[in-house]
């Protein structure tokens, strides 16, 4: 979904920068590419020497002793420079770890010592600008309001990422307040960081609000990425940047330091090139944590490593729900939508035509309501205990207006506003509100097992809208991330081809805690089809004749 579509329509259908800094995020002239290049400043991209690598290959790298921790990062990073600093300026790198290439030589030393931690030891993450890291970095959500704001402890999930042995090397760009401040917002811009470009055509948007570690993946700044979704903030650019990306079982990660939209909805997720780098990185930020009671409900379901199902014939056997509603709408991802269909067919799984959508955009209304509440509620809990100058939402509304032109320089707060004005959690309208968005439960199990479906499917979302900082997104008529959301089940994104070098993703969503099953369906569909292309840093010009 396009979370702005419902704040705007009320109902559901699908590193400071200045002024000029801001304003210049468009993408660059060619004439301005070649001076670049002339001066040395850009890469050649696709002739990164670690283009596309997986967590496997680096890993391989390291125990021949051809690269160690230190000169990945060390080659991630110059990556970075060229690429998000430079050349193409993707912005979606917020801030570097200057603790990066230390975390590293430490993973050396272990590794030299006969330690390893498991498959992320030594291995570069970007974490989103949204998520507390104990360290040097910032953690603003990519808002000015929060600027200077450092965590004094990690996120639960980086306390898991540490432990792995993952270097980070830093945080990045999103959609500010994870897109929940304007019915007016671009996707991929924050007042902090700018506007994120899609690597694919850089006047093209990466959606969001997971934009920076969509671009940054597509692009191979960093082996994997971390995003959160409230309501598809990770499947949505993964599907555009065309990635792989997991929407968990809301409660299979924990999500104590990330600053909130809403505790019915919020998860952290992994983003990445392959099914496999993902599940590796799902299986290292699984726990229960004190701290996250919801958290406490996968006891029992969570597991350290989903690697293991990832087997060859996951979609034999499978009864998959197909949304009939998006087989009509823009020709180019129903074409695709209708070739994933017969890929599944010929892999072994029985397609069953469904109609969920017309059920879920009913909730758009309540679930904005229980997103209003739950935000005003989780927002004011973590600034009172944040190094922010800005103790509360009213705080952030206010330092906002008093900082008009840097803050809000193209689109306003609004959905802030209309957030503040909300009352407790033991309001009427909340309560009634969350009753009825979280009757999608029902609504999906109950048309699941009439039809005896393992999963649900879907185009995730329709293609790259422009980038419009006047305007805003538009609708691009396809999102399939509100059920899932809504539930709180899991959902998972694939690669399934591109629309004129834009790319798609083709979704599976399925019950709680069966992201197990949904890996096998994720992999066979992806070994099947290998369908990720690496992005070419183009210019849409090239498309308008």
């Amino acid at each position: 979904m396009d979370r702005r579509d419902f704040l705007r329509n009320g109902s559901l259908t699908g590193v400071s920068l200045t002024m000029l800094a801001m304003a210049s995020c468009q993408a660059p002239p060619d004439e301005k590419k070649q001076e670049a290049a002339a001066a040395g400043e850009a890469s050649a991209p696709t002739s990164f020497a670690l283009n596309e690598v997986t967590i496997d290959g680096l890993q391989q790298k390291m125990k021949s002793g051809e690269m160690t921790a230190r000169s990945i990062a060390e080659a991630y990073l110059r990556r970075i420079d060229s690429l998000d600093r430079k050349g193409p300026n993707l912005h979606s790198v917020i801030e570097l770890n200057p603790d990066a290439l230390s975390i590293a030589d430490a993973m050396d030393q272990e590794r030299k010592a006969g330690k390893l931690r498991g498959p992320l030891h030594g291995i570069p993450v970007l974490i989103k600008d949204n998520i507390n890291t104990g360290d040097k970095m910032m953690t603003t959500a990519g808002a000015l309001a929060l600027e200077g704001n450092k965590a004094a402890s990690d996120a639960f999930i980086i306390k898991k990422l540490r432990d792995s042995g993952a270097v980070i090397l830093g945080k990045t760009n999103l959609s500010e307040w994870a897109n929940f401040r304007s019915t007016r917002s671009t996707s991929g811009w924050s007042s902090r960081g700018g506007q994120t470009k899609c690597p694919y055509y850089l006047d093209r948007n990466p959606s969001g609000s997971s934009s920076g570690s969509g671009a940054a993946v597509a692009s191979n700044l960093c082996a994997v990425a971390i995003g959160t979704e409230t309501d598809g903030s990770v499947v949505s650019p993964a599907s555009v940047n065309g990635l792989v990306g997991i929407k968990p079982t809301v409660g299979l990660l924990s999500r104590s330091g990330i600053i909130p939209i809403s505790f019915t909805q919020d998860t952290a997720g992994p983003m990445a090139r392959t099914v496999r780098d993902a599940a590796i990185l799902l299986g290292a930020l699984t726990g229960v944590d004190d701290e996250d009671s919801v958290s406490k409900n996968s006891a029992g379901h969570f597991q350290t490593d989903y690697t293991s199902y990832l087997v060859p014939d996951g979609l034999k056997g499978k009864r998959i729900g197909i949304e009939k509603s998006y087989l009509k709408g823009h020709e180019g991802v129903v074409g695709l939508y209708k070739q994933s269909i017969e890929i599944l067919k010929s892999q072994g799984a029985e397609v069953i035509e469904v109609e969920l959508m017309k059920l879920i955009n009913e909730l758009g209304p309540s679930e904005l309501l229980v997103l209003q509440y739950e935000f005003k509620y989780g927002v004011d809990k973590y600034l009172s205990k944040a190094n922010a100058k800005v103790k509360s939402l009213a705080d952030v509304i206010a330092f906002n207006t008093q900082n008009e032109s840097r803050a809000m320089p193209f689109f306003k707060q609004e959905t802030l506003q209309a957030s503040d004005k909300k009352t407790g959690l033991d309001s009427k309208e909340y309560k009634e509100a969350l009753a009825k968005s979280t009757g999608s439960r029902k609504l999906i199990i109950d048309l699941m097992e009439k039809n005896r479906l393992d999963a649900l499917s879907a185009p995730t979302n329709g293609l790259a809208c422009d980038i419009d900082l006047i305007n805003g997104d538009y609708d691009t008529g396809f999102s399939f991330s509100t059920p899932a959301a809504v539930a709180g089940f899991p959902h998972i994104t694939v690669p399934m081809g591109t629309v004129l070098g834009l790319p798609l993703g083709f979704s599976f969503m399925a019950k709680p805690y069966q992201e197990p099953e949904l890996l096998k369906m994720a992999y066979h569909f992806e070994q099947a089809t290998k369908k990720r292309t690496a992005p070419e840093f183009l210019d849409s010009s090239i498309l308008k004749g």
